[in-house]
């Protein structure tokens, strides 16, 4: 049978950053002592025992993101954080390696979708291409996808790496693994795209993520602004985990989840699985990571507000409990 014909990637014209207007800039990255209105959910608080608690009984503490995170300006917070030794594990969708990536490399990144699309122009710049070939590097090397990103920017020509959360976790060994669907991301776009080696190290990537989770008893996961990626590898990864644990008449029960979000979900309902007629059954961090998952033994919170008040209140709550190394 003849096969289905495909696009011919060869004919794309690429074009260098440079040429592109970004819409963040290395000085929109906020600094550590930057003054943000604390967010007053008390739940905070509670979160920051939780995490502290965790971290005291050498529990892991999972920090599953968006890319907003970095686009709010997050990235020193995030940092600073696993330098304390309060984050153990990042887990990204593919979206956040590339902006970290882009503001490592030029100090900008982010641009308007409404602005390049209608020319044909987005997502495809020459330089942030380059992550499919970091990526296939990694794969021959036996690595994933997050660690050969930030291997590549740690040990490269990157004036900003500084601020890169995946160089820095490079540099710390705090795992940051990348979870991928194939065509979400501008890089899928570029002729140098080989979707074999970025799936393999995505999938190396849920391994090592499914580890951590298998270690989550007594530990916290939190989930910033991911509403995809986020519940649904986290949903397979427990399920896993749970799975090897009952063979040894081990649990994988009494831990703390908690939702950064927008989505505006009744306090005294939060627990409570929505109905299907209810459009928030639809909100996959909901029904997931605050009811089912922890259902028999775990406890969640769901915190809503900007991602630039929500995360610097929890670090600033953490801060007495965990003096940085040069301290």
């Amino acid at each position: 049978m003849k096969p289905y014909p495909k696009f011919d990637r060869s004919k794309l014209l690429l074009k260098p950053l440079d040429e592109r207007r970004h819409d963040m800039t290395f000085a929109d990255i906020l600094p550590l002592d930057a003054q943000i209105p604390a967010h007053n959910d008390p739940n905070l608080e509670t979160i920051a025992a939780r995490m502290t608690h965790a971290r005291r009984t050498d529990r892991p503490v999972i920090l599953m993101m968006g890319a907003h995170v970095i686009k709010t300006g997050l990235s020193r917070f995030v940092i600073d954080m696993m330098e304390r030794g309060i984050i153990t594990h990042i887990a990204m969708n593919g979206a956040g390696p590339i902006h970290d990536f882009e503001m490592a490399k030029i100090g900008a990144t982010t641009e308007s979708v409404a602005r390049y699309i209608q020319a044909g122009e987005f997502g495809l710049w020459r330089e942030t291409g380059d992550i499919n070939r970091i990526v296939a590097e990694a794969v021959r090397d036996g690595i994933g996808y997050g660690e050969g990103v930030g291997r590549a920017v740690a040990t490269g020509n990157f004036p900003h790496r500084e601020v890169s959360i995946l160089a820095q976790a490079f540099r710390l060994r705090v795992p940051v693994t990348v979870h991928i669907g194939i065509g979400y991301d501008i890089i899928h776009e570029h002729p140098n795209c080989d979707g074999g080696a970025l799936g393999a190290a995505s999938y190396h990537d849920f391994l090592v993520f499914a580890h951590t989770v298998s270690q989550l008893e007594g530990g916290v996961l939190l989930n910033f602004g991911t509403s995809v990626m986020g519940p649904e590898v986290y949903l397979k990864a427990l399920s896993m985990s749970r799975n090897v644990a009952r063979q040894s008449g081990a649990e994988i029960r009494r831990f703390t989840t908690a939702v950064f979000d927008l989505l505006p979900l009744a306090d005294d309902a939060v627990h409570t699985e929505a109905p299907k007629s209810d459009y928030r059954y639809y909100f996959r961090p909901y029904k997931t990571i605050l009811v089912r998952t922890v259902a028999d033994g775990g406890e969640s919170f769901y915190i809503r507000g900007d991602h630039r008040a929500t995360l610097t209140t929890l670090y600033h709550r953490l801060l007495p409990h965990f003096p940085h190394p040069s301290d």
